[in-house]
């Protein structure tokens, strides 16, 4: 997995802001919150911001994590989505 010190930093449960940065596509926010859902179930409301040139899409998802390796496991599942450019 990852080399993070999230259990360092961070209390857990935690709610933690997800920013995912894909090329633009109409779909992107669903398959972010597919993901999401697949490890952390729950009602997400995840906001999109587009470029100003509209090339990409940038979508911030709080998801409620529950470990250290809760987070890494997202980050790494997130990335894999098509178009992902960079999990922050």
């Amino acid at each position: 997995m990852l080399d993070t010190k999230f259990d360092e930093l961070m209390e857990f449960p935690n709610s933690f802001p997800f920013k995912v940065v894909g090329e633009a596509h109409e779909t992107l926010a669903e398959r972010v919150v597919s993901v999401v859902q697949q490890h952390a179930p729950g009602d997400y409301s995840p906001s999109t911001k587009v470029s100003s040139k509209g090339t990409y899409h940038s979508i911030t998802i709080r998801v409620t994590v529950l470990s250290k390796e809760h987070v890494e496991i997202l980050y790494v599942e997130l990335a894999k989505i098509e178009g992902v450019k960079r999990v922050l």
